[in-house]
């Protein structure tokens, strides 16, 4: 099997690399990445990439079709990541989350590949109040970024078909340990903040909720997608990748972290205005169709990763969300040093 994977370099990708090379030891597994945060390592024993047998530096918004030849398996990692850097940079968001996406996934189709694994967001369902959010529900996306994960759904589903197997992922909030381990995510940031500063400050009431997810169960569900055939879902399915019980308030996130970090104090501001951000999803879908690729890590061991992680890097920074932690700030920084630009583009 050769397995072509985007976006490899970034806080999901060296857990998915891990996971597809203890699965298929005697695959071709290789890498395409800006490397925009592929110095970010965190407590990493050796570079990630050394799973990998080739390793590109591309960007996914130029790839020539021969980079896409040969290929049984296409995973889509590449994104601008999160709200604030959707934010931040809108209309590159909407080209390397849609656009590249559904343009690499055209290829791969032209070159005959037969599995193509999106990684999508539960995001695009917003603001949901009331009942958890199955996958034939609403959508309501609140940020660019949420909006281009729907966008590539939309595109990737008229390139399905026989030759063709699209599985879209809508992950939850990824948390836990990574060798580039990203703080600018609620439960990591929670713990990060934990450590650093010995309290826990939720800016909200605390009520919203967030589905979260390990990135090793994420690794486990795009493992699961790779090996999908038509007859389970059909040849184009976009599937909320989770678990029922990893359906949490924010709050609840926080008592967590505590019970882990007992001396730690939580602080809640009961006057904030509303967060919009809260949804509870529904993943009976997943369940029935993928028994055997359930998420495994609790909650709780994921903070006693982060934990771990971050105090055997002697983590002790207070302003860690000005740091390299940061996805935006990384990628603020590089343009500040004239190294890219405002397209996210490589200058030097």
């Amino acid at each position: 099997m050769r397995i072509l994977i985007s976006g490899n370099m970034g806080y999901v990708g060296p857990q998915v690399v891990r996971r597809l090379r203890s699965t298929y030891p005697d695959s071709e597994i290789v890498g395409i990445d800006m490397g925009f945060f592929a110095h970010c390592l965190t407590g990493a024993p050796a570079l990630p990439e050394h799973q990998l047998d080739i390793q590109h530096f591309a960007d996914v918004r130029k790839l020539d079709a021969s980079v896409l030849e040969g290929f049984d398996v296409l995973i889509l990692l590449a994104a601008v990541s999160n709200d604030p850097m959707g934010e931040a940079y809108e209309s590159v968001t909407a080209r390397i989350n849609n656009e590249s996406c559904a343009r690499l996934a055209g290829l791969a189709k032209r070159a005959g590949t037969g599995h193509v694994v999106f990684a999508s967001s539960c995001s695009v369902y917003g603001f949901a109040e009331g009942d958890a959010r199955s996958e034939d529900a609403e959508l309501n996306p609140l940020t660019a970024y949420a909006q281009s994960k729907i966008d590539a759904e939309i595109a990737l589903r008229e390139l399905s078909g026989e030759s063709l197997i699209i599985t879209c992922l809508r992950f939850p909030t990824a948390c836990g340990m990574s060798p580039r381990l990203r703080l600018d995510l609620v439960l990591n940031d929670f713990v990060a903040s934990a450590i650093a500063t010995g309290n826990i400050e939720i800016l909200s009431d605390g009520t919203p909720w967030r589905p979260i997810i390990d990135t090793q169960d994420m690794a486990l569900a795009i493992d699961w997608a790779v090996q999908r055939t038509a007859s389970n879902g059909g040849a184009f399915l976009a599937i909320n990748a989770g678990c029922n019980e990893a359906n949490y308030q924010v709050r609840e996130l926080a008592v967590a972290v505590r019970d882990v970090l007992p001396d730690v104090t939580v602080s809640i501001n009961p006057h904030a205005p509303p967060d919009k951000r809260s949804y509870q999803v529904d993943f009976t879908l997943f369940q029935t169709l993928a028994p055997n690729h359930q998420p495994r890590v609790p909650l709780r061991h994921s903070v006693e990763e982060l934990v771990r992680g971050l105090t055997d890097m002697n983590f002790s920074d207070r302003k860690f969300r000005e740091s390299q932690f940061i996805r935006l700030h990384v990628l603020n920084e590089l343009r500040e040093q004239g190294r890219i630009n405002d397209n996210l583009e490589w200058l030097q």
